[in-house]
């Protein structure tokens, strides 16, 4: 699928985009280990300001978001028993967000930080640990200094850990990007109460 997906999927497609960078956190802070695709993933999204299609966000394909799929279809059939980590996260990402929009000065700072960190992983790779250290930066220096903070919880030593607390701020930096997408296709946090129908059909849709 390399052509552009209709408007009505895309808010889907990025609401599975914020599932699997929360649900990926949830992971770094329960296991230390991720899905090495997804989490690739999830940070090359970061990384994509000026996709050609919205499918370029996720590198070509919607397959590549198949674990915050998977999970984003387990939520919808209300299937929560192991989703409320994910669904908590994925939550506080669409209200940082919110707050996010009305801070264009923010936005403004990002955006220049995000050119030097495009480099950066250029140079090499979006999931090289300095590339994921200056996301961590970036989300630190960025979002956490909004007056709403994701409190993410876990193994304690696991969360110690410098190279997984890099990871996690980078993760949420990127459900940030997720979340900007399915925002910007008409997604309100009021209306997924009402979309679970919606939600299904446009997973099944994009083959995921």
């Amino acid at each position: 699928m390399t052509q552009e997906i209709d408007y009505a999927l895309r808010q889907t497609l990025g609401l599975a985009g914020v599932i699997q960078a929360a649900r990926l956190v949830d992971d770094v802070a329960q296991k230390g280990m991720v899905d090495q695709d997804a989490f690739a993933t999830s940070l090359s999204s970061i990384l994509i300001t000026q996709p050609e299609t919205t499918l370029d966000i996720y590198g070509g394909e919607p397959h590549h978001l198949r674990l915050g799929a998977r999970a984003l279809r387990q939520i919808a059939n209300r299937d929560l028993e192991h989703n409320q980590a994910t669904l908590t996260y994925a939550s506080g990402l669409l209200v940082l967000h919110a707050k996010l929009k009305k801070n264009p000065a923010m936005l403004s700072a990002i955006g220049q930080r995000l050119e030097v960190i495009q480099a950066q992983a250029q140079h090499f790779s979006p999931t090289h640990e300095n590339v994921i250290a200056a996301l961590a930066g970036l989300y630190q220096d960025t979002l956490s200094t909004l007056s709403y903070r994701i409190q993410v919880k876990g193994d304690p030593q696991l969360l110690q850990q410098q190279g997984n607390a890099d990871k996690i701020r980078a993760l949420l930096l990127a459900g940030i990007r997720s979340a900007m997408l399915w925002s910007q296709s008409g997604g309100q946090r009021w209306r997924l109460l009402f979309s679970r129908k919606k939600i299904l059909g446009d997973l099944d849709r994009l083959g995921l």
